[in-house]
This record gives structure tokens, C-alpha cells and sequence, in this order.
């Protein structure tokens, strides 16, 4: 209940909406602008996405590479890739965490969280 029994300012919850709006927009155009990297078998294979888990960059090391073995190398990579998204995914709740628990805390749809 509002104390006096008053109602609340609609005027001041649609500000108070928009702003979170925009706190959210900027925090997931930050997240696609930064780039985390992931990496394999000790750092034979690196693999880089942006916060928001798009691939952007992939490194083997060529001591990775041998063509007898190349069930062992795409292990790498996706373990690699995988790195990276767990990365992306902890700079997501860092990033909008805040933000999905200022809306509610329910999380926001469409978001690991």
C-alpha cells in the first residue's frame, strides 16, 4: 500500500520504466562491443566472443595440429569455445544482473538468468 492511501505517480513509474530501459539497452550494447576470450589444452586453442556469445575469433597453436589426431583438436576448440561462452555468460549477469533484479527480479526473457 502507498502510505495516505495515495496513488502512485504514474508519471514518475513511466520515468522510472524508461530508465531501466535504457540502463538495459546500453548494458547489452556494451556486452556486444566486449570480447571474452576462452581457451583449451592449456592454451593450444583460444577462443574469443563478445559478451553477448557471438564467435569472433578462434587461435590454434600448431603444436595443437597433428593430422592423425583431428577428433582431438575439434575437442579442443569446442571445449575452447565453450570456455568463452561460460565467460560471456558470467559478464552477462554481471552486466544486466543488476538490472533484471531492478524489474523485479524475475529475470528478463530471453536471458540465461
Amino acid at each position: 500500500m502507498i502510505p495516505g492511501g495515495g496513488q502512485p505517480n504514474m508519471q514518475q513509474l513511466l520515468q522510472q520504466a524508461q530508465k531501466m530501459q535504457q540502463d538495459l539497452a546500453n548494458a547489452q550494447e556494451e556486452l556486444a562491443r566486449t570480447e571474452v576470450d576462452g581457451q583449451a589444452g592449456g592454451g593450444l586453442v583460444k577462443a574469443t566472443v563478445t559478451g553477448s556469445g557471438e564467435l569472433r575469433g578462434l587461435v590454434i597453436d600448431p603444436k595443437a595440429v597433428d593430422p592423425e589426431d583431428t577428433e582431438t583438436l575439434a575437442d579442443l576448440v569446442v571445449a575452447a569455445v565453450q570456455a568463452a561462452n561460460e565467460n560471456a555468460q558470467k559478464l552477462q549477469q554481471q552486466k544486466l544482473g543488476p538490472l533484471a533484479q531492478g524489474l523485479g527480479g524475475g529475470g528478463i526473457p530471453g536471458l540465461p538468468f
